[in-house]
Protein backbone atom coordinates (compact mmCIF):
# COMPACT_ATOMS: atom_id res chain seq x y z
CA UNK A 1 0.00 0.00 0.00
CA UNK A 2 1.30 3.46 -0.91
CA UNK A 3 0.63 6.01 1.80
CA UNK A 4 -1.58 8.93 0.75
CA UNK A 5 -0.19 12.45 0.64
CA UNK A 6 -0.53 14.64 3.71
CA UNK A 7 -4.13 15.81 3.87
CA UNK A 8 -5.65 19.21 4.60
CA UNK A 9 -5.22 20.95 7.94
CA UNK A 10 -8.67 20.78 9.52
CA UNK A 11 -7.57 22.92 12.48
CA UNK A 12 -7.72 26.07 10.35
CA UNK A 13 -11.34 25.58 9.39
CA UNK A 14 -12.97 27.13 12.44
CA UNK A 15 -10.85 29.59 14.44
CA UNK A 16 -12.62 31.25 17.37
CA UNK A 17 -13.60 34.35 15.40
CA UNK A 18 -15.19 32.27 12.63
CA UNK A 19 -16.84 30.00 15.20
CA UNK A 20 -18.56 32.99 16.77
CA UNK A 21 -19.71 34.21 13.36
CA UNK A 22 -21.07 30.76 12.59
CA UNK A 23 -22.91 30.69 15.91
CA UNK A 24 -24.44 34.09 15.15
CA UNK A 25 -25.63 32.82 11.77
CA UNK A 26 -27.10 29.68 13.32
CA UNK A 27 -28.88 31.81 15.92
CA UNK A 28 -30.50 33.91 13.19
CA UNK A 29 -31.63 31.02 10.99
CA UNK A 30 -35.34 30.38 10.92
CA UNK A 31 -35.13 26.91 12.37
CA UNK A 32 -37.57 25.04 14.53
CA UNK A 33 -37.40 26.40 18.06
CA UNK A 34 -36.15 24.03 20.74
CA UNK A 35 -39.02 22.04 22.28
CA UNK A 36 -40.21 22.73 25.75
CA UNK A 37 -38.43 20.58 28.27
CA UNK A 38 -40.51 17.93 29.91
CA UNK A 39 -39.50 19.06 33.37
CA UNK A 40 -37.79 21.87 35.22
CA UNK A 41 -35.04 19.37 36.10
CA UNK A 42 -34.08 19.06 32.41
CA UNK A 43 -33.95 22.83 32.06
CA UNK A 44 -31.79 23.13 35.17
CA UNK A 45 -29.47 20.41 33.85
CA UNK A 46 -29.08 22.20 30.52
CA UNK A 47 -28.29 25.50 32.24
CA UNK A 48 -25.58 23.76 34.28
CA UNK A 49 -23.74 22.36 31.26
CA UNK A 50 -21.66 25.46 30.36
CA UNK A 51 -20.15 25.62 33.85
CA UNK A 52 -19.53 21.87 33.79
CA UNK A 53 -17.67 22.17 30.49
CA UNK A 54 -15.50 24.97 31.85
CA UNK A 55 -14.58 22.78 34.82
CA UNK A 56 -13.60 19.98 32.44
CA UNK A 57 -11.44 22.37 30.42
CA UNK A 58 -9.73 23.74 33.53
CA UNK A 59 -9.04 20.23 34.84
CA UNK A 60 -7.10 19.10 31.76
CA UNK A 61 -3.78 20.04 33.32
CA UNK A 62 -4.40 18.31 36.65
CA UNK A 63 -6.32 15.15 35.74
CA UNK A 64 -5.23 12.13 33.72
CA UNK A 65 -6.20 11.78 30.07
CA UNK A 66 -8.58 8.94 30.97
CA UNK A 67 -10.29 11.03 33.66
CA UNK A 68 -10.72 13.97 31.28
CA UNK A 69 -12.02 11.70 28.52
CA UNK A 70 -14.62 10.19 30.82
CA UNK A 71 -15.73 13.58 32.15
CA UNK A 72 -16.04 15.05 28.65
CA UNK A 73 -17.93 12.00 27.43
CA UNK A 74 -20.33 12.08 30.38
CA UNK A 75 -20.92 15.75 29.63
CA UNK A 76 -21.65 15.05 25.94
CA UNK A 77 -24.09 12.29 26.87
CA UNK A 78 -25.95 14.68 29.17
CA UNK A 79 -26.06 17.41 26.53
CA UNK A 80 -27.40 15.15 23.80
CA UNK A 81 -29.92 13.34 25.98
CA UNK A 82 -31.36 16.66 27.17
CA UNK A 83 -31.41 18.32 23.75
CA UNK A 84 -33.03 15.38 21.99
CA UNK A 85 -35.24 13.91 24.71
CA UNK A 86 -38.30 14.90 22.66
CA UNK A 87 -37.15 12.54 19.88
CA UNK A 88 -37.07 9.50 22.14
CA UNK A 89 -33.40 8.76 21.55
CA UNK A 90 -30.48 8.46 23.95
CA UNK A 91 -26.70 8.42 23.62
CA UNK A 92 -25.13 5.46 25.40
CA UNK A 93 -21.52 4.56 26.21
CA UNK A 94 -20.83 1.21 24.56
CA UNK A 95 -18.40 -1.51 25.60
CA UNK A 96 -17.41 -2.62 22.12
CA UNK A 97 -18.17 -1.48 18.56
CA UNK A 98 -20.65 1.32 17.81
CA UNK A 99 -24.22 0.42 16.96
CA UNK A 100 -27.59 2.13 16.54
CA UNK A 101 -30.75 0.50 17.86
CA UNK A 102 -34.09 1.97 16.74
CA UNK A 103 -36.88 2.58 19.22
CA UNK A 104 -38.74 -0.59 20.17
CA UNK A 105 -41.42 -1.62 22.68
CA UNK A 106 -41.79 1.92 24.05
CA UNK A 107 -38.04 2.07 24.69
CA UNK A 108 -36.10 5.00 23.20
CA UNK A 109 -33.70 4.54 20.30
CA UNK A 110 -30.08 4.06 21.41
CA UNK A 111 -26.92 5.44 19.85
CA UNK A 112 -24.12 3.32 21.30
CA UNK A 113 -20.60 4.60 20.66
CA UNK A 114 -17.38 2.61 20.80
CA UNK A 115 -15.48 1.90 24.01
CA UNK A 116 -16.59 5.12 25.71
CA UNK A 117 -14.51 7.31 23.37
CA UNK A 118 -15.55 10.96 23.01
CA UNK A 119 -14.57 11.03 19.32
CA UNK A 120 -16.58 7.90 18.60
CA UNK A 121 -19.60 9.55 20.21
CA UNK A 122 -19.25 12.58 17.92
CA UNK A 123 -18.94 10.29 14.91
CA UNK A 124 -22.07 8.31 15.76
CA UNK A 125 -23.98 11.53 16.45
CA UNK A 126 -22.98 12.72 12.99
CA UNK A 127 -24.55 9.63 11.44
CA UNK A 128 -27.69 10.21 13.51
CA UNK A 129 -27.93 13.79 12.23
CA UNK A 130 -27.53 12.68 8.61
CA UNK A 131 -30.05 9.83 8.83
CA UNK A 132 -33.61 10.72 7.92
CA UNK A 133 -36.79 9.48 9.58
CA UNK A 134 -36.85 6.22 7.59
CA UNK A 135 -33.25 5.28 8.34
CA UNK A 136 -33.74 6.02 12.03
CA UNK A 137 -36.21 3.15 12.10
CA UNK A 138 -33.54 0.70 10.91
CA UNK A 139 -30.74 -1.00 12.85
CA UNK A 140 -27.47 0.89 12.23
CA UNK A 141 -29.55 3.28 10.10
CA UNK A 142 -29.64 0.59 7.40
CA UNK A 143 -26.10 1.39 6.27
CA UNK A 144 -23.89 -1.14 4.52
CA UNK A 145 -20.61 -1.79 6.25
CA UNK A 146 -17.59 -3.94 5.42
CA UNK A 147 -14.75 -4.37 7.94
CA UNK A 148 -11.14 -3.31 7.51
CA UNK A 149 -9.50 -4.99 4.52
CA UNK A 150 -11.99 -3.77 1.92
CA UNK A 151 -11.46 -3.98 -1.80
CA UNK A 152 -10.82 -0.81 -3.79
CA UNK A 153 -14.47 -0.71 -4.91
CA UNK A 154 -15.74 -1.22 -1.37
CA UNK A 155 -13.45 1.52 -0.08
CA UNK A 156 -14.77 3.99 -2.65
CA UNK A 157 -18.33 3.16 -1.63
CA UNK A 158 -17.40 3.62 2.05
CA UNK A 159 -15.77 6.99 1.43
CA UNK A 160 -18.69 8.21 -0.66
CA UNK A 161 -21.21 7.74 2.16
CA UNK A 162 -18.80 8.99 4.87
CA UNK A 163 -18.10 12.47 3.44
CA UNK A 164 -21.04 14.28 5.02
CA UNK A 165 -21.01 12.44 8.38
CA UNK A 166 -17.29 13.08 8.82
CA UNK A 167 -17.71 16.71 7.78
CA UNK A 168 -20.26 17.06 10.60
CA UNK A 169 -17.95 15.22 12.98
CA UNK A 170 -15.23 17.68 12.01
CA UNK A 171 -17.41 20.67 12.91
CA UNK A 172 -18.58 19.11 16.17
CA UNK A 173 -14.95 18.35 17.10
CA UNK A 174 -13.70 21.85 16.32
CA UNK A 175 -16.65 23.37 18.20
CA UNK A 176 -15.46 21.42 21.25
CA UNK A 177 -11.92 22.65 20.74
CA UNK A 178 -10.76 19.17 19.78
CA UNK A 179 -8.60 18.10 16.83
CA UNK A 180 -10.10 16.18 13.95
CA UNK A 181 -8.70 13.82 11.37
CA UNK A 182 -10.55 11.76 8.80
CA UNK A 183 -11.01 8.05 9.36
CA UNK A 184 -10.68 5.96 6.21
CA UNK A 185 -11.04 2.86 8.39
CA UNK A 186 -9.03 0.61 6.05
CA UNK A 187 -5.58 0.22 7.54
CA UNK A 188 -4.97 -3.12 5.88
CA UNK A 189 -5.82 -2.12 2.32
CA UNK A 190 -3.76 -4.07 -0.22
CA UNK A 191 -4.18 -1.51 -3.02
CA UNK A 192 -2.78 1.92 -3.82
CA UNK A 193 -4.66 4.56 -1.80
CA UNK A 194 -2.52 7.53 -2.78
CA UNK A 195 -5.10 8.86 -5.25
CA UNK A 196 -7.89 9.06 -2.65
CA UNK A 197 -9.48 12.51 -2.38
CA UNK A 198 -11.45 11.57 0.73
CA UNK A 199 -9.76 13.96 3.17
CA UNK A 200 -10.09 16.85 0.72
CA UNK A 201 -13.74 15.95 0.08
CA UNK A 202 -14.50 15.99 3.82
CA UNK A 203 -12.69 19.31 4.21
CA UNK A 204 -14.62 20.89 1.33
CA UNK A 205 -17.94 19.62 2.69
CA UNK A 206 -17.20 21.00 6.16
CA UNK A 207 -16.24 24.31 4.54
CA UNK A 208 -19.56 24.34 2.66
CA UNK A 209 -21.48 23.77 5.89
CA UNK A 210 -19.65 26.73 7.47
CA UNK A 211 -20.32 28.97 4.45
CA UNK A 212 -23.92 27.82 4.01
CA UNK A 213 -25.12 26.78 7.48
CA UNK A 214 -28.73 26.58 6.27
CA UNK A 215 -27.69 23.37 4.44
CA UNK A 216 -26.87 21.61 7.70
CA UNK A 217 -29.31 18.84 8.68
CA UNK A 218 -31.82 20.07 11.25
CA UNK A 219 -30.45 18.11 14.21
CA UNK A 220 -26.87 18.96 13.25
CA UNK A 221 -27.80 22.66 13.51
CA UNK A 222 -29.20 22.09 16.99
CA UNK A 223 -26.17 20.17 18.25
CA UNK A 224 -23.57 22.41 16.60
CA UNK A 225 -25.30 25.55 17.85
CA UNK A 226 -25.25 24.21 21.41
CA UNK A 227 -21.60 23.11 21.23
CA UNK A 228 -20.49 26.47 19.86
CA UNK A 229 -22.51 28.37 22.45
CA UNK A 230 -21.15 26.37 25.38
CA UNK A 231 -17.58 25.58 24.35
CA UNK A 232 -16.37 28.57 22.34
CA UNK A 233 -18.61 31.63 22.58
CA UNK A 234 -18.04 34.08 25.44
Amino acid sequence: MISPAVGPDFSVLLPTSDAKRLLHRLNTLETKKPPEFSSSISEMQLNALPEQWQKIARAQSIKTADENEKAATDWLISLFNILFAHQQVILVRGDSEPEYFPAKNNEPARIEFAHGFFQSALHELSHFCIAGERRRQLADFGYWYAPDGRSAAQQKAFERVEIKPQALECLFSLACGRPFQVSEDNLFADFDTSDSTFADDVYQQAEKYITYPHTLPRDAKTLLQSLLHICIAD
